[in-house]
């Protein structure tokens, strides 16, 4: 049987946004707690290499990124729990939120900050899951060493497809990059770093339709279909990437949130969701862009509006937070 603990703040996901939520929770003396699915802290950053668009920061490995936002947090007293996987967030009629683990751990909170970022979108076609971990990854820094002097394919036509492309050119001998568009998404930056690398062929205007593989369980090609002439042909390939998209993780709430077209949930400028209490940061809030300064801002905003919030909330007033940082009754 699990344990309850009684905090004034639960922070879901440890990525920049929840770190930051947790720095700027303890520096507002609120007792805090960080719960993290994976073993460590970072979120996606820990699947960068390098980043190069932190301010202060020409270019830092990412793993060491997350290390220093996870030691600034801790030196303000936010507490960080690892390989904790949450299943539900929701709101009791007294305004307090319980959010109930796996392992029949309970959180009891006035306010939780939902900062679970995004699951990758997959192609959805045959051999997909089945070459998965064997040639299909979503994850270049994770898997890009295994196919040293290999051919292989990038699949998207946004910011992390073409920096994944660019980066595994360290490691494959040549990348194919494929997307279904004529133009892509990507920053125009990223666009000319890419075009200009030689070891990477753009293929507009197609879709992977089939993932193959051979006797081995390896993959051998793709089957693309061409989506102005229709053609299909398959491509050699020994990997395949997808980078295609995230998927908000909002699974685990409840209640019903306002959220966009996209699955992403919409809030007000102090980052509260139609939930009272309820506050988003990061990836899974809808907004213009997903990039470590977004994410560590919407932290930010998030913990100060949840200060106000539970001040607010002890006294039993009504709440409304200023854009001030003040709040109203």
């Amino acid at each position: 049987m699990g344990q309850t603990y009684e905090y004034d703040v639960v922070i879901i996901g440890a990525g920049p946004a929840g770190l930051t939520a947790g720095l700027y929770a303890g520096r507002s003396m609120l007792k805090a707690v960080m719960l993290e699915r994976l073993g460590e802290p970072g979120g996606e950053i820990l699947n960068t290499e390098l980043v190069e668009d932190y301010p202060g920061f020409e270019s830092i490995f990412g793993r060491e990124l997350a290390e220093k936002f996870a030691s600034h947090a801790a030196k303000f007293g936010a507490e960080l729990r690892t390989f904790v996987i949450v299943e539900r967030v929701e709101r009791g009629e007294d305004g307090i939120f319980t959010t109930t683990t796996d392992d029949g751990d309970i959180y009891r909170s006035p306010t939780v900050i939902l900062t679970a970022g995004g699951t990758p979108i997959k192609l959805g076609v045959p051999g997909e899951e089945l070459y998965a971990g064997k040639g299909v990854s979503y994850c270049a820094i994770c898997d890009g060493a295994f196919f040293k002097g290999h051919t292989i394919a990038v699949v998207g036509g946004g910011d992390a497809a073409l920096e994944e492309a660019d980066f595994l050119t360290r490691y494959a001998e040549k990348v194919y990059l494929l997307h279904r568009r004529e133009d892509f998404r990507a920053s125009k930056l990223v666009q000319r770093r890419v075009f200009d690398n030689p070891k990477i062929e753009i293929v507009r205007n197609v879709v992977v339709e089939e993932i193959v593989g051979d006797d081995t369980g390896l993959v051998t090609s793709v089957r693309l279909r061409n989506t102005v002439t229709e053609e299909r042909a398959p491509l050699a390939v020994s990997g395949a990437f997808i980078f295609i998209g995230f998927r908000p993780n909002t699974g685990v709430l409840v209640d019903h949130v306002q959220h966009d077209a996209g699955g992403y949930i919409i809030t007000d400028a102090n980052m509260e969701s139609t939930v009272p209490g309820l506050f988003i940061a990061g990836d899974v809030r809808s907004q213009l862009t997903r990039q470590v300064t977004t994410a560590a801002g919407d932290g930010t905003t998030a913990a100060i509006a949840v200060e106000k919030y539970i001040t607010a909330f002890r006294r039993h007033e009504p709440i409304e937070i200023t854009s001030a940082g003040g709040y109203t009754v």
